[in-house]
């Protein structure tokens, strides 16, 4: 039988630039336990060393998390990026890492820790992780899509680095599995606003970089089960899946 599930696909962890330290993975995921969610997505920028942390974290919790990441492509769009393996996601930060220049500042953009599900700090990432990679967003779908991968136009209504505030349009063409909006506008608001875009299933996450931001929004979604595979049959409307918007 169908139910509702709650879901947060966009969830960064202390890897993070500007990700406050308390976002480790045990913390994490209980907050994400707390606020009721059953299904979530690890979005760090440019970088997925967390994500396996955060898997083992919830590993005898009654909560999902899925393999992802934010990339930054060349046009600085940011692109969600979600996978039902790990071992897919790694494959395509093979990728990212010959593409993404630069060292962070720690000053600027604050310390970016590799934390493991234990609250034990396994490293510090040097990579400009804030930074964009060289890769165009077509070829960064093209890529995640080889790989099984979900690709979702990340915060479109944002002023910054969406897809609209770069590029302008978004395509009708274009192979986005769904688009994310932010809670300031909303399901409702978004399919008047954006009623150019009536083809693409929408999505709200929080982008939460602060513990106390997670669970403060979601999407909620007709599933059998808090699963990857139920997800793409919910953003394609199949077999009685859904995207709730109301």
């Amino acid at each position: 039988m169908l139910k509702v599930f709650n879901c947060d696909l966009h969830i960064h962890t202390c890897l993070s630039p500007c990700a406050e330290l308390d976002m480790h993975p045990m913390a994490l995921v209980q907050r994400a336990i707390g606020a009721k969610l059953d299904m979530i997505a690890i979005c760090d920028h440019n970088s997925s060393a967390n994500v396996s942390y955060v898997i083992k974290a919830a590993q005898t919790k009654n909560l999902k998390v899925l393999p992802g990441m934010e990339i930054t492509t060349s046009e600085e769009v940011h692109l969600l990026a979600i996978f039902d393996a790990l071992s897919n996601l790694i494959l395509l930060q093979n990728i990212i890492d010959q593409h993404l220049t630069g060292e962070n500042d720690e000053e600027r953009f604050g310390v970016q820790a590799i934390v493991n599900e234990n609250g034990e700090v396994e490293g510090i990432s040097h990579q400009l992780l804030i930074g964009a990679t060289d890769l165009s967003l077509d070829t960064l779908i093209g890529y995640i899509h080889q790989l099984d991968g979900l690709a979702i136009a990340a915060h479109i209504d944002r002023e910054s680095f969406s897809v609209l505030s770069q590029l302008g349009f978004i395509d009708d063409k274009a192979d986005f599995d769904a688009l994310e909006i932010t809670p300031l506008t909303g399901f409702e608001r978004a399919r008047i606003k954006y009623s150019e875009l009536g083809k693409f299933p929408f999505i709200v996450s929080s982008d939460s970089h602060f513990i106390k931001d997670i669970g403060k929004t979601c999407t909620r979604m007709k599933l059998l089960e808090p699963t990857f595979s139920e997800l793409k049959m919910a953003l394609k409307q199949q077999h009685g899946r859904y995207v709730m918007e109301h």
